[in-house]
């Protein structure tokens, strides 16, 4: 940069202004050598693979606190890694800052350290607003706000300030511009600048820098809150995509073992036929084997009678032949071989047609069925000795007065319904009967009688217990039997429940009311046929006290 020389007193001035430029730039090399993390001059400085350096020491601290995350992060530039990042020395930047933070030459008989007053440790740097040498140690700890300059230690604070006032030197500064011009003594120079401290300018400066701070740091939360909302909603998908693989992965495994159960099923009945078809044809083989030996033994002696020559003993033997073979009999094996008939398909095609038809209804559950998610016991309804969970789907029966008596309420059985009804679709809800081993489980109208209706001990069915009327429809177990009973019909179940949990499948439009055993295998129990008029409750009833039966089990398992 040439120098100026249209006045006497340009020279001082440019030399004065040579002097902050390289106070500017010795703060600005210093402020390069600052770690991000701890504010201070790197000590021992490594590098990330992103390319950002920080103090070794920092570093591991940082890394220390993200194990145990989704990983580890630069907290400069926040790149990801999966792995604790391997720190590599910056044998670069070391040499840099030993540089900066070693005296150079001439400094060892020069400026010493302010603060070290019991010894004389070289300065490796001055501060302008503290007035102060600092070493490499003192250094370290300095603020590094703007307003406290460091210069080379080589010039005295002292020697920074004019010789006439003693002032630290102002500096011009336009609101248009980020220059700064050193101001003169000379009275009438510069008049067209606003004359300000370093502090005032600097303060001007750090309002600007807040605000564009504040921008990044909205910025950085927003990126940081979509990042978070991403990866949550990744999540979720994925959980999804998992829930929905192990779903269809356990409905093909169940429809190849029920097709397998129907394979032998469709066999066993077309051996049954067979066995029946085949007992007639082999008693007619074996009785035409019989024919069949008589008839050869009548062949050989009529051709030894024929191949005689004394006419005398062909008579007389011929008396011993009969000659009439009676056509009766090839009449009738001819009429049992037409009676054989062939298999009958009407009771193979019902056993096929049955069980694959079981087959769909459960994998169309399986898929396409909602899950009534959304039941929840009606405490107004219940009646008095049931107790209801906080979440309303766990009934139980404590006995004697639990709760006051409701308008909605069923007064003489240990009965309770749902809140919701459904009046349209298919759904399933699954039930939980391990707590009880005297109970009913269905579906019943909301217009059921709430008061009165006893059931008399004759065995006369009343209105009011679920199952013995014509607005509910039930499966019950009592004594270890089951049964389903709708109308005060009560039919026995042959087969009984191996696990402790069922599923209640409702298919409203086509009048479907059917009950499935979730043990494994899933086995249909029962299915109720109507024509629906009202909408449907989910209706519980339990006998034995503190049995308790609960609603809506989570996770169920697929049919």
């Amino acid at each position: 940069m040439s120098q100026p020389q249209s006045h006497p007193l340009n020279s001082a001035c440019w030399e004065t202004h040579s002097s902050l430029l390289s106070v500017m730039e010795s703060a600005y090399l210093n402020k390069l050598l600052d770690c991000s993390v701890c504010q201070n001059i790197y000590t021992d400085p490594v590098n990330l693979k992103c390319g950002h350096s920080f103090c070794r020491v920092c570093i591991d601290q940082v890394l220390d606190t993200q194990v145990g995350s989704e990983g580890y992060s630069c907290p400069e530039c926040r790149e990801k890694f999966q792995e604790r990042p391997a720190l590599h020395r910056n044998i670069i930047l070391s040499n840099i800052v030993e540089n900066f933070l070693s005296p150079h030459p001439g400094q060892e008989s020069g400026v010493c350290c302010t603060y070290c007053i019991h010894t004389h440790v070289p300065a490796v740097s001055s501060c302008l607003l503290c007035e102060a040498s600092l070493c490499a140690s003192h250094l370290n700890v300095h603020s590094k706000s703007p307003e406290h300059v460091l210069v080379d230690p080589s010039m005295s604070p002292e020697d920074r300030k004019r010789s006439l006032h003693k002032k630290i030197l102002e500096y011009n500064y336009t609101e248009n511009s980020d220059v700064i011009h050193v101001s003169c003594c000379v009275i009438g120079m510069y008049r067209d600048h606003q004359k300000e401290s370093l502090d005032e300018i600097a303060e001007k400066k750090k309002q600007k820098l807040n605000i564009y701070l504040q921008k990044l740091l909205t910025w950085r939360e927003w990126v940081e809150n979509t990042v978070h909302s991403l990866q949550v909603l990744r999540r979720k998908t994925q959980d999804e995509v998992d829930g929905k693989t192990r779903r269809f992965i356990d409905i093909f495994t169940e429809l190849r073992l029920q097709l397998e159960d129907l394979e032998k099923k469709v066999l066993s009945e077309i051996a049954r036929q067979a066995e029946q078809l085949q007992f007639p044809i082999l008693h007619l083989i074996q009785e035409l084997e019989i024919k069949m030996d008589e008839l050869s033994r009548k062949i050989r002696q009529t051709e030894e009678l024929h191949s005689m020559t004394d006419p005398l003993t062909v008579l007389q033997d011929l008396d011993k032949v009969d000659t009439e073979e009676g056509d009766e009999d090839r009449e009738r094996y001819a009429e049992e071989h037409h009676d054989v008939g062939d298999l009958d398909m009407v009771p193979i095609s019902q056993v096929f047609r049955k069980g694959l038809a079981e087959i769909l209804t459960g994998a169309n559950g399986g898929i396409y069925i909602q899950e009534a998610t959304d039941i929840v016991l009606d405490e107004n309804s219940a009646n008095s000795s049931i107790r209801l969970s906080d979440d309303f789907k766990t009934a139980t029966l404590i006995g004697g007065q639990n709760h006051p008596e409701t308008p909605e309420s069923f007064t003489f059985y240990p009965q309770v319904i749902s809140k919701g009804s459904f009046s349209s679709g298919r759904l399933y809800w699954e039930v939980d009967l391990r707590g009880s081993h005297l109970w009913k489980v269905g579906m019943c109208y909301p217009s059921i009688q709430r008061k009165g209706g006893e059931r008399s001990e004759g065995g006369m069915s009343g209105l009011q217990e679920i199952g013995y009327n014509n607005k509910s429809w039930v499966m019950e177990k009592w004594n270890g039997e089951y049964f389903v009973i709708h109308d005060s019909g009560r039919n026995w179940l042959a087969d009984n429940i191996s696990g402790d949990k069922i599923r209640v499948y409702l298919d409203y439009e086509a009048g479907q009311l059917s009950f499935y055993d979730l043990s494994e295998p899933i086995r249909h129990l029962h299915t109720f046929t109507a024509s629906f008029t009202e909408p449907l409750h989910v209706a519980l009833l339990i006998w034995d006290e503190y049995g308790f039966i609960r609603v809506n089990v989570r996770n169920p398992p697929r049919i």
